[in-house]
C-alpha cells in the first residue's frame, strides 16, 4: 500500500492508542472523571488501579492525554468473569466507537483467556453503558442478563439508583 492510500484511509479513531495504564495515568483518568458525570472516587483509586490491575485496564490516549479509560478486574472467586468498575471517555472523543474498542481490547488480553462473562453495575438511567454492554453483547454473539443487584435503600444517600448487574456471555474466544 503506498503511502498516499494509507494517508486516505486514516479515520479520526486512527489518533487514539490503547494500552496499560502507568502510574501516571492515574491523574488523567481522575481528571476526565472529575470533568464529567461519572461517580467520582478518590485519586488514589485509580492510582491503585494503575499499579495492581494494569493488565485488566486500559487508557485511551490522544497525543499523551488520557481520553478514555476502563477499570476492570477478575474477581478472586469467579476468574471466569471480567468485572468493569468504570468506564469513561472524554466529551470530546464520543461517538467513535473508544469505549467498545476499550471493552474488547481487555477481553482479548492473556490475562482473560479463561473469561467467558463480562459483568458490570449500571443505573437504570445509564443508556449509555446499557447501550454500550448490550452492543458488546451482540458484536460477541452472546447474551445479556440484566438483573438486580444493588438495590437503591443500600446506599447510604437517597441519590444513588439501584445498580443493575449486566451479564454477558458466555463468549467465545
Amino acid at each position: 500500500m503506498s503511502n498516499q492510500n494509507a494517508t486516505a484511509t486514516l479515520k479520526p479513531l486512527d489518533t487514539v492508542t490503547l494500552e496499560e495504564p502507568t502510574l501516571e495515568d492515574g491523574a488523567g483518568m481522575w481528571d476526565l472523571v472529575s470533568n464529567s458525570t461519572l461517580d467520582q472516587n478518590s485519586a488514589y483509586k485509580y492510582i491503585m488501579m494503575c499499579e495492581y490491575f494494569a493488565e485488566t485496564c486500559v487508557v485511551a490516549k490522544e497525543e499523551g492525554k488520557v481520553v478514555g479509560f476502563v477499570t476492570a478486574f477478575i474477581p478472586p472467586e469467579k476468574q471466569d468473569v471480567l468485572f468493569i468498575w468504570q468506564v469513561g471517555v472524554d466529551s470530546s472523543q464520543r461517538g467513535k466507537g473508544i469505549a467498545s474498542r476499550m471493552l474488547q481490547e481487555i477481553f482479548d488480553r492473556d490475562v482473560c483467556k479463561d473469561v467467558k462473562f463480562l459483568e458490570a453495575t449500571v443505573t437504570p438511567s445509564n443508556k449509555a453503558s446499557e447501550a454500550l454492554f448490550k452492543g458488546f453483547a451482540d458484536k460477541n454473539n452472546t447474551k445479556c442478563d440484566v438483573s438486580e443487584l444493588f438495590s437503591q435503600d443500600l446506599f447510604p444517600s437517597d441519590e444513588h439508583e439501584e445498580e443493575l448487574r449486566f451479564r454477558i456471555g458466555p463468549v467465545k474466544k
